[in-house]
């Protein structure tokens, strides 16, 4: 029994970390986290006692690539769950744009975990075209 974390260098992707993290915990199971970001993934600062966890790296890797990268993660290690960040999108952004969340959602083999950022909170995508010199500061 194995937990999958798709997961990027963003609000939603640590939201789907910390959230992974509790569902092997209360599984009693692994943690596999598939990083999909351009940034390494840190695990070190989050509570992973009685989780072990280890990290894949698919970085940089096309959105079309991304999701196949997670599906053969999951036959592969015969995993049971997936767990993702979603972004809140309007309608006609998800009918126009498509996702790699989507895409997820729809050929995921097992059950998914999709979590969302609190309503209210700024999504990661806000901070993405700040004018040149001002610094990212997103958590």
């Amino acid at each position: 029994m194995t937990i999958i974390a798709a997961v990027n260098h963003s609000r939603e992707g640590r939201l789907a970390l910390v959230a992974a993290v509790a569902e092997a915990r209360q599984l009693g199971t692994d943690l596999v986290v598939v990083n999909l970001g351009h940034e390494q993934v840190d695990v070190t600062d989050l509570d992973t006692d009685a989780v072990t966890v280890s990290v894949v790296d698919r970085r940089g890797k096309d959105k079309e690539h991304s999701a196949g990268a997670v599906i053969d993660e999951i036959a592969a290690r015969q995993a049971t769950r997936l767990v993702i960040g979603v972004r809140r999108r309007t309608p006609v952004g998800k009918a126009i744009l498509g996702s790699l969340s989507q895409r997820l959602l729809f050929d995921s083999p097992v059950p998914v975990l999709a979590v969302k950022l609190p309503k209210g909170e700024l999504p990661s995508s806000t901070f993405d075209d700040l004018p040149a010199g001002m610094r990212r500061v997103t958590g």
